[in-house]
């Protein structure tokens, strides 16, 4: 398989949150925030790329009947790795979303590529993937943030951006808010990847 096309694919045609529509809890609970969606971000690459790794790595001596505990036992090594560092580094914003950090052990996309794909392919090529996903995964939280936290509170990472008088749009930063920009991703994703298709 073309290399770069790995991560292309976890990106775009098969992107975790708008197409395979699975990790969207922690997507719209920490998305009304840029430093919340950044965290997350960092929290779920620390897991997502070598929890790959080591599950490519081990695959071959892993019994396939107990494959999934196995899965769990790697990710949950490296989710607390990320909690630690999280904590250690960026404390307050950390404060706010650990709990999401700390369930990122039971991320559907991450035991899912571990399944799908970590599984079943090399090292090198589930590095990439795991890439690929952390690339996809981040681009939505943070568009989200960015749009959810400019118009529901004026600012971005906490910088006021909005003018004093501006009046922020409150529902903004609430869960529905959350699904109401997945939803608009989604078709836009949808529509590009249909005429793509239709081009062809």
């Amino acid at each position: 398989m073309n290399k770069l096309k790995i991560i292309w694919n976890a990106i775009i045609p098969n992107n975790p949150v708008l197409i395979i529509s699975i990790g969207l809890c922690s997507v719209i609970a920490v998305s009304n925030s840029v430093q919340s969606a950044l965290l997350m971000t960092f929290a779920f690459a620390m897991v997502q790329i070598p929890s790959n790794i080591i599950v490519s790595a081990m695959r071959k001596i892993i019994p396939h009947e107990i494959r999934v505990p196995i899965f769990v036992s790697v990710i949950a090594a490296f989710t607390t790795i990320a909690a630690l560092l999280s904590q250690a580094y960026f404390n307050s914003v950390y404060q706010i979303i650990k709990l999401y950090i700390l369930l990122v052990v039971v991320n559907c996309i991450i035991i899912g590529r571990a399944e799908a794909f970590a599984y079943q392919n090399g090292v090198f090529d589930s590095f990439l993937d795991g890439i690929g996903n952390t690339i996809g995964y981040g681009i939505v939280l943070v568009a989200i943030a960015i749009i959810r936290e400019l118009i529901g509170k004026g600012t971005l990472a906490g910088i006021q951006i909005m003018p004093e008088s501006y009046q922020p749009m409150l529902l903004m930063i609430l869960p529905p808010a959350g699904f109401i920009m997945i939803g608009i991703l989604v078709g836009a994703l949808e529509t590009y990847l249909k005429r793509k298709e239709g081009k062809k």
